[in-house]
């Protein structure tokens, strides 16, 4: 190889660093001629600012998308996928269709939820229908559980609101919005703990979609057992399952980090639930990031130089329903035990080697379709290209008479169900 890629990056961490040490690659300034960039969100922006950014070359790679807030910040990630059902169902598609209560069959996947100030009305129509439920309050554009708190009785609303106004009556920023949605009060407990599921999911490009699931996902664990009882809900030990939380936790655990990894939980499932009920539950978590993706896909600033990688973060009750909580751009890369380095390092190893096959410098000219031994411990979820050649496959046997049956993508592992293709 006759040139090393350059490498610029805004994060000092080691999964990072020992990845492009690894390959021989040379650091460079984020002001020098780079090859990848693994920056900030907020750099990705300055990029491609029109006032301040500049034309990226063909030989350059950077890890976000310019406006990845529309699938990354909660308020807009939950106007888009409305509008996506919305726009299904004038289109008349079956994927919009609803049961008797008016609830979507197929696309049910986000908990009731409201911006706040702006839908306080429809909040307080939707709250008197079942006044004895809980909600919890997240801002908008905060991560890590900051500002979070639950909320049984409109009162410690109307105080919210007290207490948070100014004296202004500007309208209130993304800093300053909320959205409030239904708690999912019957969560799947393990052990009499409430947990959520980290997914990492690739994305390399939007339009035609693309994206893999990366196979060692994990469980973050509360370190308090469960209560509904309405007297706990201060209690963000109890309810809230994010690490920066429960490290401070008389109960938390240092050696595990109160975390388990998905082909765990799966083992566990299999064996208390069933195979089948297990891979229905996958089948829909998988299904839920296709649409979530493809709800962003029309609105998302689709530039080749781009990829990301996202944390899809999914609370499974105790139906064994999925539903999507919230989707991180900057998924933590800070290493809470040995098992979590030695994950988080093959996670970014994993995605080098898709995004930069062999570990050469990019181009952006190629078509984005790395060779499967490049894959890791990715699996490719959905590729619109290749979903779309399947269709017409289907429609001209059809045409010819011959007996379909449901086609699986040549690049999906066999036991994958591809009813979302």
């Amino acid at each position: 190889m006759s040139q090393k890629v350059r490498w610029a990056c805004d994060l000092d961490k080691s999964v990072l660093l020992g990845n492009f040490e690894k390959r021989g690659w040379v650091q460079a300034s984020p002001d020098e001629d780079w090859n990848f960039y693994w920056s900030s969100v907020q750099t990705t922006r300055n990029i491609f600012s029109v006032e301040t950014g500049y034309r990226l070359q063909d030989d350059q790679i950077i890890n976000h998308y310019p406006n990845h807030y529309e699938l990354t910040r909660k308020d807009l990630m939950v106007k888009n996928i409305k509008r996506y059902r919305k726009d299904l169902e004038k289109e008349g598609s079956p994927l919009a269709e609803k049961d008797e209560t008016g609830k979507y069959i197929h696309l049910d996947f986000l908990p009731v939820t409201f911006l706040l100030p702006a839908d306080y009305n429809l909040f307080v129509e939707e709250f008197r229908k079942n006044p004895s439920s809980t909600w919890i309050m997240k801002p908008t554009g905060k991560a890590r559980g900051i500002g979070i708190f639950l909320i049984n009785r409109l009162s410690q609303l109307k105080k919210w609101s007290r207490d948070s106004r100014t004296s202004t009556f500007a309208a209130p920023s993304a800093k300053d919005a909320y959205v409030i949605s239904k708690y999912i009060d019957n969560p799947l407990l393990i052990g009499g703990k409430k947990f959520d599921l980290r997914l990492y999911v690739l994305v390399t490009s939007y339009r035609p979609l693309k994206c893999y699931i990366y196979k060692l996902g994990f469980c973050r664990f509360c370190t308090v057992k469960y209560t509904p009882n309405t007297t706990e809900l201060d209690n963000m030990f109890v309810h809230l399952t994010n690490v920066s939380i429960q490290k401070h936790g008389e109960e938390y655990n240092p050696n595990h980090g109160g975390k388990w990894t998905v082909h765990n939980l799966k083992i566990y499932l299999e064996g208390t639930r069933g195979k089948d009920v297990t891979d229905k539950l996958f089948d829909e978590m998988y299904w839920q990031i296709v649409h979530s993706l493809k709800a962003v896909s029309g609105v998302m600033a689709n530039d080749r130089h781009c990829f990301e990688c996202y944390g899809y973060d999914i609370i499974i009750d105790d139906n064994l329903k999925p539903w999507l909580i919230e989707v991180n751009a900057s998924p933590s890369l800070t290493s809470t035990t040995a098992n979590d380095r030695i994950m988080k390092y093959n996670l970014i190893n994993d995605i080098l080697n898709i995004v930069c096959p062999n570990g050469e410098i990019p181009d952006m000219r190629w078509n984005k379709t790395p060779p499967k031994e490049c894959y890791g411990h990715y699996d490719l979820l959905y590729d619109e290209e290749l979903a779309q050649s399947e269709v017409l496959e289907r429609d001209s046997k059809s045409r010819i008479g011959i007996a379909t049956m449901s086609l699986r993508s040549r690049d999906s592992r066999p036991r994958q169900t591809t009813t979302w293709k």
